[in-house]
Order: C-alpha cells, then sequence, then structure tokens
C-alpha cells in the first residue's frame, strides 16, 4: 500500500482523531520542507516568508485582520525557517510526543470529539493570548508584528486538561521514574511563566492561554457545561457538507399509507444499545476520578467509562 493510501485510510476513519491530529502537523511541517528546498534550488527562497505568512499568526492587528485563519492554522504549522533544521525537528518532536501521550488520556475517556474541541479551543485561546499581550501589555510592545507557529498552546491545553481530569495517572519519566501527570502539568505552566522574560514571550503567554483553557474545559465539563459543543457543531456541518445524501427513490405507483398499529410502532423504534452508561453514571465517574484518582474505580466503573469513549 502507497503512503498517500496510507494517509487517505488514516483520515477516513472517525475514531482516528489523535493520529490525524499528528499526522497533520507532520504533513504540513513536511510540506513547508520540501516547498523551501525547491525555493531555494530556484533562487526564489525570497518568496517563502510570504509563504509562511499565510499560515503563522502574526501579533500584529492589520496582518491578522488580513490574515485572519491563520488563528487556527498556526497551530497546525512548524518550521525551520530561521532557526536550524534540528530546532525545528525538536520543536515539532516534543510537541507530537506530548500530544500522544496526553491527547491518548483524553481520547480514551472523553472520546475523539472532545480531543478535538480541546485542541482547537486552546490554539484559539493561546492566539488570544499572545495577541492581547503584544498590544496591551507594554512590554511586550517592542515586539509587536512578531509571528508565532506551532502546535504549543494546543498541546498545553491537552496537557493540562489530562491533569485536571487524571490529576493522580502515573507515567514512567526516563531517568525519574513514575510521576503524576499533575506535576508534569505544573511543571508546564512553570517554565511557561519562566520563559516570559526570554526571548519569546508572546509564545509563552499563548501556553498559558491554552493551559488556563484545558483546566477551564474539564472544569466545566465536570459541571455539566461542554465547551466543546461549537467545534462539534462546526465539524458535524463541515461532514454533512462532505458526505453526499443518498438519493431519494420514487415509485411511479402510488400506494395507499397502511394504518399504523401499536405493535408496528413498537416495533420501528430504535433500541437503546445495551449496556451502554448513561451521561450521568458517567459524569459521576468523572467527579469521582477528579476527586480520588482513576485508581480509585472500581472495575465496572472503569468498563462504563471505556464503553462511553467508543461512542
Amino acid at each position: 500500500m502507497s503512503i498517500v493510501q496510507d494517509i487517505r485510510t488514516a483520515f477516513s476513519r472517525r475514531d482516528n482523531a489523535l493520529m490525524q491530529l499528528i499526522m497533520l502537523n507532520v504533513l504540513v511541517f513536511a510540506g513547508l520542507i520540501v516547498v523551501q528546498a525547491v525555493m531555494t534550488i530556484t533562487s526564489s527562497s525570497g518568496y517563502f516568508p510570504l509563504l509562511l505568512r499565510q499560515f503563522e499568526l502574526s501579533s500584529a492587528l492589520p496582518e491578522f485582520i488580513r490574515h485572519p485563519w491563520t488563528v487556527l492554522t498556526y497551530a497546525f504549522t512548524h518550521t525551520t525557517y530561521q532557526k536550524s533544521f534540528f530546532d525545528g525537528l525538536l520543536h515539532i518532536l516534543f510537541n507530537m510526543l506530548n500530544l500522544y501521550w496526553f491527547g491518548q488520556l483524553i481520547r480514551e475517556y472523553l472520546g475523539n470529539r472532545r480531543l478535538v474541541s480541546i485542541y482547537i479551543l486552546g490554539a484559539l485561546a493561546g492566539a488570544a493570548f499572545f495577541l492581547l499581550s503584544f498590544n496591551l501589555i507594554p512590554a511586550f510592545q517592542p515586539g509587536l508584528g512578531s509571528p508565532m507557529n506551532g502546535a504549543s498552546a494546543a498541546v498545553s491545553a491537552i496537557i493540562v486538561a489530562a491533569a485536571t481530569l487524571l490529576p493522580d495517572y502515573t507515567f514512567m519519566v526516563i531517568l525519574i521514574g513514575p510521576v503524576k501527570i499533575k506535576w508534569i502539568a505544573a511543571v508546564v505552566i512553570l517554565l511557561s511563566l519562566a520563559g516570559l522574560s526570554g526571548g519569546n514571550p508572546g509564545g509563552m503567554m499563548a501556553h498559558l492561554g491554552g493551559a488556563l483553557l484545558g483546566f477551564v474545559f474539564i472544569k466545566q465539563l465536570q459541571n455539566g457545561r461542554d465547551l466543546g459543543r461549537p467545534v462539534q457543531a462546526v465539524g458535524n456541518w463541515f461532514s454533512r457538507l462532505s458526505s453526499p445524501r443518498p438519493a431519494m427513490r420514487v415509485s411511479s405507483s402510488t400506494r395507499r399509507p397502511e394504518p399504523v398499529t401499536a405493535s408496528s410502532m413498537s416495533s420501528s423504534k430504535k433500541p437503546a444499545t445495551p449496556g451502554q452508561p448513561l451521561q450521568d453514571e458517567i459524569d459521576s465517574i468523572l467527579d469521582k476520578i477528579s476527586r480520588s484518582g482513576y485508581e480509585s474505580l472500581s472495575k465496572e466503573e472503569k468498563q462504563k467509562l471505556f464503553r462511553a469513549s467508543q461512542q
């Protein structure tokens, strides 16, 4: 099977949101490398910044207004432009590793749609913090016009969301051993705060915006409010546009409608999926995880949570 066919297969699956997010970031990264190489060979590399401007988020409001789509495209864009190849490679590598590790938890316990919702909303929150900081905070204004790219804000949202949902879940960290993910999230936030005085304060503000979104998203979800519904509604709208409607077959002969009886009504109802947990049960389990950690769940509660994640 060809690489193109593998990519098509991966994007055609509806239960593959995590890998689709990772592949989209990797494809954009690889595509920009190829385009930059071609432009260099053809002595047209001077146009490459113009291309990047269509993807990167500028902190200058007039530039952003001319390229409003960059409020999302920046979160899928990693590049080696104006940095060494290894710096660019490490940027996307660490982002994708964190997205994979923490995204698996979100996908397993909250499902694919909420994983995408947190990623998109985290990117939007990061963009808002980035734009506001450069345009409202005097200490940042000397760097006004600086562009931002990378999935760090969206990934920070997923890291903090996972830590808020499962604070006592443990990862094995090389050279350290078992570490609860709430401490990993705390380190991510502290590093972003420390970076405000460094060479990339706007990016650090974006990280903090994404982290705040991840925390608020889970807390609101535990209170019964899903902040990701608008994102899911937009996704459903695009899905309906891309999927063809089944053709309606009209019969030339006119049939008299059959009388509706009680038996026919009962037989036409779609039975509920057996063993599928109710939303109230899932909310109760999530509350228990937040209070006492995943390890406190019974075997039955873990099975219910797993079945719910497959919806």
